[in-house]
């Protein structure tokens, strides 16, 4: 029924955490494929360690984790895809719930689930746009994603058929920050999306820093961000006032390139497609602020942003000890 992509980088501390928790899944049609993608830390014998005949680890060259979950996927041998990462786990229904998800909603072209957000140790279900007392069934993906700007699918929470998923070849390749969005959005504007409004999945936002993609203040290639990549929903975004609201908060984000000498004609391109008539005032103001002074402000917000993040580890240790 499911076959489970995990790709696997640097996550020595999680990975067992990550595939006990599928391999606990109280409904058993199901295949584990951990792609480790050349992992440099012990991540891989970790995983080695756990014997079981429905799991698979395949080890390959570093190549990202858009190549691993493709990768995953030509190996997968069941008709439904489920997609952890390593530092990330499930409920122990997860499974059992999607596949009655599925089986009441047999055509919807991917299905998802609520899920916590795990940050400083506690969980917090993710506040996704889901209108009050609505409990399963089809919803409208960008109408749900502009309400609370919180992904309705997330990547650890989403079922999508193995025919789909080839049918859109899966996740772009080059892509590095928003691979999982552009997938879903891709879906989601030709397909049914069915959701259940139960948190099933833990998205842990605990991570060391160096290994998330988002908030580690790296700069992408153009290639490797989805912002630079959706020129494709153009046609889509004039007619549809949710999505177009969705990608303009999306490029609000873009100050960093912004303020970045080297990225700023490629953050400029995508500044001029929004419609300001429609943004705050707050953020109109900034960034018609000169650039020294922007840069002034940004510091401030990275430095006071890094001493929250130590106190909050510093109380985490003392809780731990």
């Amino acid at each position: 029924m499911f076959s489970i992509i995990i790709p696997l980088y640097n996550k020595a501390s999680y990975i067992k955490k990550a595939i006990n928790s599928v391999l606990a899944q109280t409904f058993n049609e199901f295949e584990v494929i951990v792609i480790n993608d050349g992992s440099i830390d012990n991540s891989l014998e970790e995983a080695s360690q756990i014997v079981d005949s429905r799991l698979k680890i395949i080890t390959q060259e570093n190549s990202g984790v858009s190549i691993a979950r493709n990768n995953g996927v030509k190996l997968a041998k069941h008709p439904y895809i489920c997609f952890l990462d390593a530092d990330d786990w499930w409920e122990p229904t997860f499974l059992e719930e999607m596949h009655q998800l599925i089986e009441n909603y047999p055509n919807a072209g991917i299905y998802g689930t609520n899920y916590y957000i795990v940050k400083n140790g506690k969980n917090r279900i993710a506040p996704i746009g889901i209108p009050e007392g609505f409990k399963y069934g089809e919803i409208d993906y960008c109408q749900v994603y502009a309400k609370t700007l919180c992904m309705p699918l997330w990547t650890g929470a989403v079922c999508i058929p193995k025919s789909v998923f080839d049918e859109e070849k899966g996740f772009k390749p080059t892509l590095k920050l928003g691979e999982d969005f552009d997938l879903w959005i891709r879906v989601a504007i030709k397909h049914k999306v069915v959701f259940l409004n139960k948190p099933l999945a833990f998205y842990n936002q605990d991570v060391e820093m160096a290994y998330r993609a988002v908030g580690n203040h790296k700069f992408y290639n153009q290639d490797e961000h989805f912002l630079f990549n959706l020129d494709y929903l153009h046609q889509y975004e004039e007619s549809n006032k949710n999505l177009n609201y969705i990608l303009d908060k999306f490029r609000l984000l873009l100050l960093p390139y912004y303020l970045n000498k080297q990225r700023r004609n490629d953050a400029k391109e995508q500044l001029q497609k929004i419609d300001w008539s429609k943004q705050s005032k707050k953020a109109t103001i900034i960034y018609n602020l000169p650039i020294f002074l922007l840069k002034i402000g940004f510091i401030i917000i990275q430095y006071l942003g890094n001493i929250k993040n130590n106190i909050n580890k510093k109380i985490q240790i003392n809780k731990k000890t």
